[in-house]
């Protein structure tokens, strides 16, 4: 009879366990490649429309996590940029697209939120009919910036200063029903404030304009705001968020600072056409949540003002409806068409 000592014991079991362990990653592994093979069993890559141009923020955004998305997934993944109408030709194709799994949709919230009542008999889709939310990405506050030149270097003394010289005092934003319009005219109605809307053709427009005193404030993204705050030209008086939020420090919270439940935000999110496969949906869902903790993933989005998110597809639902909620009412009494 063959004796084995306590030592011999340990090392077979460890080995043992070993062998166990990794048999069951080796299954999982089997499994995770047959269910994907199982979810995209034709050989084509998968389309990853972005309804912006190359090189815009979506755009720089969507393709930083698609690469990772498609190691995951073990498919390749083309990204197809359609331009046009403020993102809503892209949004269409994709809305009118197969529900295959092979057409998933990159956008920012105005086609989701703002477009249907802002095109109400032209858009082509209904983002909570023809659409399937599967991630909510990132999002970002706007940022309330003033001229230097008007001595108000925070929210509260721009405020006396407006409301002490009524119609003296413009604002700019990037055109009729856009997001820098609305923000600014729900915060003009919240703090009773009477400021003249100029619109111009785009941010920098925006910039250059508050710059030269033409105009005294306006909403704006971070990523093009903060260079200026940064050297010092503009005042950045608050963030349209909820809360404070790390990658602009020191900026206060609009809703902690006497405007109670004022948000509003920009964000990314992923969709497919209605009717993709649930699973499908929640396999790009899991997979987009995990990467938007990688922290290279993090910096990038960071270094552009964004907060990684990532969520299942019940959340962005929800995000969707709740914004509809907001902004549809503050078009229908500002009474803008783009139609």
């Amino acid at each position: 009879m063959t004796t084995m000592n306590t030592s011999q014991s340990v090392s077979r079991t460890s080995c043992l366990i070993r062998h166990s362990v990794l048999a069951v990653a080796a299954v999982f592994g089997l499994a995770a490649s047959q269910a994907a093979m199982a979810a995209w069993p034709d050989d084509k890559p998968i389309r990853v429309v972005v309804p912006f141009p190359p090189g815009s923020s979506p755009d720089i955004l969507a393709r930083t996590i698609t690469e990772p998305l498609a190691e995951a997934l073990n498919q390749a993944i083309v990204i197809e940029n359609r331009a046009g109408a403020g993102g809503n030709i892209g949004t269409r194709q994709v809305a009118q697209a197969d529900p295959d799994g092979y057409s998933l949709l990159y956008t920012i919230n105005g086609p989701l939120v703002t477009a249907p009542i802002l095109y109400k008999n032209t858009l082509g889709y209904d983002p909570l009919k023809d659409l399937a939310p599967i991630s909510l990405i990132a999002t970002s506050p706007n940022v309330l910036i003033a001229n230097k030149e008007l001595g108000t270097p925070d929210l509260a003394s721009f405020v006396a200063k407006v409301k002490a010289d009524p119609d003296k005092y413009n604002y700019g934003s990037v055109g009729p029903g856009s997001a820098s319009h609305l923000a600014m005219e729900m915060f003009t109605n919240d703090a009773d404030l009477d400021l003249a809307h100029i619109p111009y053709s785009g941010f920098p427009n925006v910039i250059n304009a508050i710059l030269a005193g033409d105009i005294q404030a306006s909403f704006m993204v971070p990523a093009i705001a903060m260079s200026q705050v940064k050297a010092g030209k503009i005042d950045a008086l608050a963030i349209s968020n909820l809360t404070p939020v790390d990658t602009l420090p020191g900026i206060p919270a609009l809703a902690e600072n006497g405007f109670p439940g004022f948000e509003a935000i920009s964000w990314n999110a992923m969709l497919a056409p209605a009717g993709t496969d649930p699973e499908i949906l929640n396999r790009v869902s899991s997979e987009i949540t995990r990467i938007m903790q990688d922290p290279a993933v993090v910096e990038k989005f960071k270094s552009v003002y964004f907060n990684p998110v990532g969520s299942d597809p019940e959340e962005l639902t929800e995000l969707i409806e709740r914004e509809q909620s907001t902004w549809n009412p503050v078009i229908e009494k500002l009474n803008i068409s783009l139609e």
